[in-house]
């Protein structure tokens, strides 16, 4: 005969007497996270910081925990400041010293275009794409000018034409200081054309890299300071790419303050324009 439906469920009943052991019988709570009083503290800490006209408010610097090096880690950090140097050791040599692949001297006076007459004085600093030095002006001046085409002391960056940029003429970086020089963080350039063996580039005296203040306030920054460098670059780097532009070497050597004494010496720009790209 079929079995009946009424004894099949009996039989599973029976089956199920002893079920195993629920692993976790209590309900599933959820768990709230308690915060500490020093995570509140934290969060107190970091607040949101508005940046006026300075990116370097004065407030009480927040200490990095010391860090330790390897001597191989030591002397790779050595060499890569030297090659990216802007204004170290590099900075003390005058400008009849050559750099290492470099075919002729720098002139010892400049004037490109219809500049005035600049006699080139201490090194500034060195990169993939040239070197920048000072030019001080010779004949009439007036020492109030310290910015601008008229400027008592200016910029001169020199690249050789038999260097990677210039193989086909004038640098690349020409082209993109056409473009962006004056917007918003980056500097602007009053003249530029050939001398000798050298293109040269005549442009604002800048203050220190960021990497030049990280290094003379012994590796110390406040919470406030970063917030605000942060946002001044994050909205020079939005400015360029908004007109098609990327830079392609963000690091700190290459963030500058502007002139010292002026009302732009907090401000934040943005320099060595050479690996910028137009985005299609």
């Amino acid at each position: 005969m079929p079995e009946l439906r009424s004894r099949t469920r009996r039989n599973r009943a029976s089956n199920n007497q002893n079920p195993s052991p629920n692993p976790n019988p209590n309900p599933i709570k959820h768990r709230v996270k308690r915060r500490t009083a020093e995570h509140k503290r934290k969060r107190k800490a970091i607040a949101v910081v508005v940046c006026k006209d300075s990116v370097i408010p004065q407030t009480t610097p927040f200490k990095e925990k010391p860090r330790v090096f390897r001597e191989e880690e030591k002397e790779s950090a050595v060499k890569k400041m030297d090659e990216y140097d802007s204004g170290g050791r590099s900075a003390e040599r005058g400008p009849g010293a050559e750099d290492e692949g470099s075919t002729a001297p720098l002139p010892e006076k400049v004037s490109v275009g219809s500049s005035p007459v600049y006699r080139i004085e201490r090194k500034l600093g060195k990169g993939g794409f040239g070197q920048v030095y000072v030019g001080r002006r010779i004949g009439p001046t007036s020492a109030n000018e310290r910015t601008g085409p008229g400027a008592v002391e200016v910029a001169l960056k020199f690249e050789h034409r038999s260097s990677k940029g210039c193989n086909y003429g004038p640098p690349y970086e020409w082209q993109v200081y056409n473009a962006l020089g004056g917007s918003h963080g980056v500097p602007r350039v009053h003249y530029k054309g050939q001398q000798g063996d050298y293109y040269v580039m005549v442009m604002d005296m800048l203050g220190p890299s960021l990497w030049d203040v990280w290094n003379s306030n012994s590796h110390t920054m406040s919470i406030e300071m970063v917030a605000c460098i942060a946002i001044e670059a994050i909205s020079i780097l939005e400015k360029m790419h908004s007109r098609g532009y990327v830079h392609g070497d963000v690091k700190p050597e290459n963030f500058l303050l502007g002139p010292s004494g002026t009302p732009d010496e907090k401000k934040l720009f943005l320099v060595d324009l050479g690996l910028g790209k137009l985005l299609n």
